[in-house]
């Protein structure tokens, strides 16, 4: 699968046998030829990855039957300086039944093996210094130029999509009956970033008096996120529930008298 800031975008396995976009944007915006491509890319990446496990199984002495996984990570990373977004890591790496498995140093320009078992790749990838270099320029260049690409594609979208919706509410705590469990949650944002704070009387509450519940995913794959604050039924006190999100030109604020 693809991912952007966490978000699926694309998709492949194989009982479909083709890439299929996870998100409305890149589906508008991508040509159908990059759907060709991305998936004979994919086909062809199955067929190795069928080969090499059976490599590895055997010179880890694996019992064929056994149901074994070989996984396979790459992308890159970047850091926004003033207006210009630069290559920040970029990341090749293979893992085997969820433990690591060999990684490329990009500032060394070769592959480095985690385990016995991956030094025969290792020696023979490194031994082709022209692969190693096309990996290294794809990481820090072509890498960053699709990131780049597919952001201003997500931002767009993000922009022309709804605002963050906010509530807080109220309910009985089930084991004292004069106490209430005073709660805010934001839901439906996207990038995960986001700032919520319960206040009282326009003071900042001690973190050790809220419970959150940190930023959770939705199924629709944007995020949601709720704090809560435990209160007296008979307490005269104004709250206040700010969310700042990047997507918001100023917090949404709503209040509520107890």
């Amino acid at each position: 699968m693809g991912l952007l800031d966490d978000r699926q975008i694309d998709y492949y396995n194989s009982k479909d046998q083709r890439k299929i976009p996870k998100q409305d944007w890149i589906k508008e915006k991508m040509q159908q030829d990059y759907w060709e491509k991305g998936t004979q890319s994919r086909k062809s990446k199955e067929q190795w990855f069928n080969v090499n496990i059976d490599i590895l199984m055997k010179r880890m002495g694996h019992n064929e039957s056994d149901l074994h996984v070989l996984q396979w990570r790459h992308g890159c990373e970047v850091e926004q300086d003033g207006d210009e977004v630069k290559f920040s890591k970029g990341i090749n790496e293979y893992g085997f039944d969820g433990e690591d498995l060999m990684f490329f140093d990009i500032k060394e320009s070769q592959w480095v093996a985690t385990v016995d078992a991956a030094l025969p790749t290792k020696r023979k990838w490194d031994n082709v210094p022209i692969l190693n270099q096309y990996t290294k320029g794809y990481l820090e260049k072509e890498c960053v130029d699709w990131l780049k690409k597919f952001r201003e594609y997500a931002d767009e979208d993000l922009r022309n999509s709804s605002l963050p919706d906010v509530h807080m509410f109220a309910k009985k705590n089930s084991d004292d009956r004069s106490k209430l469990k005073l709660s805010c949650m934001a839901t439906g944002f996207f990038p995960k970033d986001v700032q919520l704070t319960i206040m009282k009387n326009q003071k900042h509450l001690p973190d050790d008096e809220i419970e959150s519940t940190g930023v959770r995913p939705n199924h629709d794959g944007s995020y949601q996120m709720r704090k809560s604050v435990e209160v007296k039924e008979e307490e005269k006190a104004e709250y206040d529930c700010s969310v700042q999100h990047r997507k918001l030109q100023q917090p949404i604020l709503i209040k509520v008298g107890n």
